[in-house]
């Protein structure tokens, strides 16, 4: 059996990211799990895992990783790393024609690259594989805490990005001490929204239904976790379809409104369509019942379904105000405001856990069809390009997009 060379990476992105696709130990359980496979790690120094930590397990620690067949990281690459003729997996952020990085398909193709982007990585059921959907659910729930206490002045928590890890996380969340009958409400499920479960399950929060939380008042906080059909309805009256719905959002309005009144943080998670329309507007935030006071958008559509997520923010500066009667930013101390946490990388506030969870997926997940038989063609149908310089038929989409001189 040949030997595949599977080369890690450093991360070029500024600012840096400090994930991982693999953590130490991981890289040894891939050589267990595949033993054609030998594992070499690019030196970096931006790394949440050091150089040491990598060669003290007897993973090769190179500045240059040419000889590797098959090269992973997390973030893009930049244009002058690329090596040709080389199988590179990471998030391109190219297969929804994203202008700021037409260039950099174009040069993969060029150097004749086979680009496998984990954002296309699909079961035969075209769900996504992997993705660090769950830790941005996590941070930016806690994200949303750490805002609702120092809004209110009830609490501190110190910020994720200072945890050492998923631990400390989990004890700043013991100082979360929230009046009686606060509402917390949440949108969306899959990865995302089940990782913002977590840190309701940590705080204890007792979940109620959407009917009880509109209605009633309680001795406890509070949260509900709503469906699509929860918060959007059909236009005419007609029954609401959800699946229709995730067709098209066309012929639809939201009922969000009903929970601006009652709902005193809102944690959104769920997945937007441009056809769908928004949660809610600024003029519903306008409303003199609204009681909204702090919105924790993991989402982060800017200017779009959640209205106050007016730009992202960052994990240095994680939060600003919006003042709904004027519609500009402003402290997120000021009376009327609704402070917005809208931080768009939340994975990287804890990067030793995200990396962590990330690689165990693409070890179980990925790697079998990577290095073995693929019988339902993940790495095919995942693969953008080629190592003929060729788009793959699935993404032959993409010809106007690179080809257009912008």
């Amino acid at each position: 059996m040949a030997t595949i060379k599977l080369g890690i990476i450093r991360e070029g992105k500024v600012p840096p990211d400090k994930r991982v696709p693999l953590t130490p130990a991981q890289c040894n359980e891939v050589m267990q799990k595949f033993p054609q496979v030998e594992v070499f790690v690019q030196s970096s120094d931006v790394r949440a895992f050091k150089d040491e930590a990598y060669t003290q397990l007897g993973i090769p620690v190179v500045d240059d990783i040419s000889h590797c067949d098959i090269l992973i990281g997390v973030k893009e690459v930049n244009i002058e790393d690329l090596i040709p003729n080389k199988k590179y997996m990471f998030f391109s952020h190219t297969f929804k024609e994203q202008p700021y990085n037409r260039k950099l398909l174009r040069a993969i193709l060029e150097k004749k690259i086979q680009l496998i982007d984990y954002e296309t990585l699909r079961y035969k059921n075209e769900g996504r594989i992997i993705g660090f959907g769950r830790y941005a659910g996590i941070v930016g729930c806690y994200n949303g805490f750490l805002a609702y206490g120092m809004r209110h002045g009830l609490y501190q928590l110190k910020p994720a990005n200072q945890c050492a890890d998923r631990v400390e996380l989990e004890q700043e969340l013991k100082k979360v001490n929230l009046p009686a009958n606060t509402k917390i409400v949440a949108t969306g499920f899959g990865r995302v929204g089940n990782g913002a479960r977590e840190i309701f399950t940590s705080i204890g929060l007792k979940e109620v239904d959407p009917e009880a939380f509109l209605t009633q008042t309680f001795d406890e906080a509070v949260f509900t976790h709503l469906e699509v059909n929860d918060y959007f309805a059909k236009a005419d009256g007609s029954a609401f379809d959800k699946y229709a719905f995730y067709e098209s959002g066309e012929g639809h309005v939201s009922t969000f409104d009903r929970y601006l009144k009652v709902a005193d943080m809102y944690v959104a998670c769920h997945y937007w369509d441009a056809s769908s329309p928004f949660i809610f507007t600024r003029e519903d935030l306008k409303h003199p019942e609204n009681q909204l006071s702090v919105v924790a958008d993991i989402s982060c559509d800017i200017d779009g379904p959640v209205a106050c997520t007016i730009r992202p923010s960052t994990i240095a500066n994680p939060l600003y105000g919006y003042d709904p009667t004027t519609e500009k930013e402003v402290d997120y101390y000021a009376k009327n405001a609704i402070t917005v946490m809208a931080v768009d990388n939340l994975p990287c506030e804890l990067p030793k856990d995200a990396s962590e969870d990330f690689g165990s997926v693409l070890i179980d997940k990925i790697f079998p069809a990577l290095f073995g038989d693929d019988p339902d063609r993940i790495i095919e149908r995942a693969s953008e390009t080629n190592l003929q310089g060729e788009l793959m038929p699935d993404f032959s989409y993409l010809e106007s997009y690179v080809s257009e001189n912008v």
